[in-house]
């Protein structure tokens, strides 16, 4: 589609973030399609969690907060949660008329004409005054390199398309990663394996004791000084370390996390390391992470030199019209609600300005 329209506000992606900041612009008077619009590549409401296995129940998800204006109320801790979120969501563009495109790729983001950025996607090219980026991190597994993985003969998931424990029944399973998903998966398909073994490129930190709101925010300070320095940010979880729960001790107790250092290079039947050392194994579970999906933004130029983009609050450095919401210290589901509200304010101010045009970064 070749057709070219106006807008204050466009925001890409409809997840938690991206909805938290329609919601904000919506209460303070901004019209969806005439003022904003949103854009996400879903097939339907829900963000990432529609993707979730169906084993990740709504009792087991960590720290799903409610959208701002409505609670999330009555969930049965037993269903899916990909269902009962998408259910929320649907439910909330609904209720205060969001009216989100989808399925709609967003491909480019450049420098359009009279201070407007031009957002070019699959629903055509919108020339906005501000956006508000909000595209998560789901997209983008990241799959480490080493050596003879090509020559693997067995099966390679990763978390993006983690099937569920019974596909591993009767398999030795390798489970790569140190954080909440690579314990999670291992602890749920153990009983289905024939073997599991646990590798990290790093020790697992495990935390004792209530995780209170002083720790919490030194956790979310930890990551924003790395995006304010241009770095690429790591996950809040990532500097919290793992919660020591009764699953976690049992765990422990019963060996599945004994944890190995990182195996050296992968053989057509399993991994070995340096030292001589081989595990066997038919599945290699990839839990290795996400980074940022932001690669439509790459006409503005928004990375630094440490392979960052530099953010102060939410606001790009380089271009005060760009604002990342979800993006490092906001990428919690109850830091992505605060983001949306900070955008909104950052870019009503933006807007106040002279002819709508930002002022230089």
């Amino acid at each position: 589609m070749n057709e070219m329209r106006e807008v204050e506000v466009a925001v890409i992606g409809a997840g938690q973030a991206g909805l938290a900041a329609a919601y904000h612009l919506r209460r303070t008077g901004f019209e969806p399609e005439r003022d904003f619009v949103v854009l996400d590549h879903s097939p339907g409401p829900g963000g990432a969690w529609q993707f979730r296995w169906p084993s990740l129940t709504y009792g087991r998800v960590h720290g799903m907060h409610a959208l701002p204006g409505r609670e999330l109320t009555g969930a049965d801790p037993g269903r899916p949660s990909s269902e009962v979120i998408a259910e929320y969501f649907t439910d909330y563009e609904r209720a205060f008329d969001l009216r989100v495109r989808r399925p709609v790729d967003v491909t480019a983001v450049r420098e359009g004409a009279n201070g407007r950025l031009l957002v070019e996607s699959s629903d055509g090219t919108w020339a906005t005054k501000a956006l508000i980026n909000a595209t998560g991190t789901w997209d983008r597994p990241f799959w480490p390199r080493y050596p003879g993985q090509e020559n693997f003969r067995g099966r390679q998931f990763h978390t993006a398309r983690y099937p569920g424990p019974e596909a591993f029944a009767g398999l030795r399973v390798v489970v790569v990663g140190g954080g909440a998903s690579g314990t999670q998966h291992l602890l749920e398909l153990a009983p289905y394996a024939a073997a599991t073994t646990w590798v990290t490129r790093r020790p697992p930190v495990f935390r004792e004791g209530p995780f209170d709101e002083d720790a919490g925010r030194a956790a979310v300070a930890l990551v924003e000084e790395r995006v304010r320095q241009g770095l690429p940010p790591k996950s809040v979880v990532s500097v919290t370390g793992l919660p020591l729960n009764d699953a976690i001790r049992q765990g422990l107790a019963d060996g599945v996390l004994d944890r190995l250092p990182m195996f050296d290079r992968i053989t057509p039947d399993g991994v070995e390391w340096k030292d001589g050392r081989r595990v066997s194994a038919d599945v290699i579970l990839w839990a290795t992470g996400f980074r940022p999906a932001v690669d439509h933004l790459a006409p503005l130029r928004l990375r630094e030199p440490g392979g960052g983009i530099r953010v102060e609050g939410t606001r790009a450095v380089v271009d005060p019209r760009v604002h990342l919401v979800g993006y490092g210290p906001s990428a919690s589901t109850i830091g992505a609600n605060r983001a949306g509200r900070a955008a909104v304010r950052d870019i009503r101010r933006l807007l106040a300005e002279p002819a709508g045009v930002p002022a230089a970064a």
